[in-house]
């Protein structure tokens, strides 16, 4: 039976695809890409006798293709925590789709393997800047301190190297970052073993240290919004730095500005980690917006529609 496996190419759908494949190991087809690059159905061909596997990114976003696959006869099973709207109802569709806002894509998977690669879950809620969940896990799995905090770092980084505007702009392509921890059941094993994650940890910081010296475009206490300038550093760092921006001001709502190849703007939206909704409503107003209620984005908005959005954040979030 030909298997692909189609996977959002951030830490929750690597960390995603890889237990299930941990479990129930398959030679499987690759589609995958930068974390923006969500529309991963449209490249996808499979008919019937066909298997489609598909982790963390929207079905609302990727319904022409989920349906053509279904209607070619091609079977579909579906882990995501991303807006839906209506979910299909098709036989050879089976979903697991959950989006309440401390719940991401491998913990969907976790669920159904009953926590047998649970420590891969954790990397991906901390990826996912669902530190919460994480921590709760990282506390029932019995996890000391010191791996939870490695487990962190490495969910970071490998979020990190997700953000760009094409695969140009990351350290390592999101499949041959899979094929690095493809053969590794344990994180930290990974983590002692392998040089990709010292080689993410430079870059971070790198990258990190020229984020730290922006100023806001615009603040108060309800809200800031940042511009990163039109650079591949900028570019990887965008995701990040808004989760930074929000566990450091829990109160606040934060809109990244980056730079794009289409001379336009990209934008990680993060609601209020006292308050982790609406990021996917606002950013559903713009024709390129979606994500979830916690943190969302939109992958193009024109410079000329940078004051409309500017007005409808300070809208959307101010008191």
């Amino acid at each position: 039976m030909r298997q692909i496996d189609v996977f959002n190419g951030d830490a929750d759908g690597l960390c995603a695809l890889h237990q299930l494949r941990l479990a129930l190991p398959f030679a499987a087809e690759l589609v995958t890409g930068v974390k923006r690059d969500i529309r991963l159905l449209d490249r996808v061909k499979a008919g019937a006798g066909e298997q489609v596997s598909v982790f963390d990114i929207s079905l609302d976003s990727n319904r022409d293709g989920l349906m053509r696959l279904l209607e070619a006869g091609a079977s579909v099973e579906y882990f995501d925590h991303h807006h839906a709207e209506e979910i299909p109802q098709h036989p050879n569709l089976v979903t697991h789709i959950d989006t309440s806002a401390g719940v991401c894509s491998s913990m969907l998977v976790d669920r159904c393997l009953a926590g047998q690669y649970r420590p891969w879950a954790i990397v991906a809620a901390f990826g996912d800047n669902l530190s919460a969940s994480a921590r709760a896990m990282a506390e029932a799995a019995g996890l000391a301190g010191p791996q939870t905090g490695k487990l962190e770092r490495l969910g970071e980084y490998l979020n990190y190297n997700s953000y760009g505007d094409t695969v140009a702009d990351l350290y390592f392509h999101p499949a041959d970052l899979y094929g690095e921890i493809q053969p590794y059941a344990d994180p930290l094993v990974f983590i002692a073993e392998s040089e990709i994650f010292s080689r993410l940890e430079a870059g971070f910081h790198d990258d990190m240290g020229m984020a730290d010296s922006l100023q806001p475009l615009l603040e108060d206490a309800s809200y800031a919004a940042y511009v990163l300038p039109d650079a591949p550093w900028a570019r990887r760092v965008s995701g990040i730095f808004a989760n930074r921006l929000a566990n450091s001001s829990p109160a606040r709502a934060h809109a990244v500005f980056t730079v794009n190849r289409h001379g336009e703007y990209t934008i990680s939206v993060r609601a209020p980690l006292s308050s982790p909704q609406g990021a996917d409503t606002l950013c559903l107003k713009f024709e390129t917006g979606g994500g979830r209620a916690a943190a969302a984005g939109i992958n193009r908005l024109p410079a000329t529609e940078m004051d409309r959005f500017l007005a409808s954040f300070k809208a959307h979030f101010g008191k």
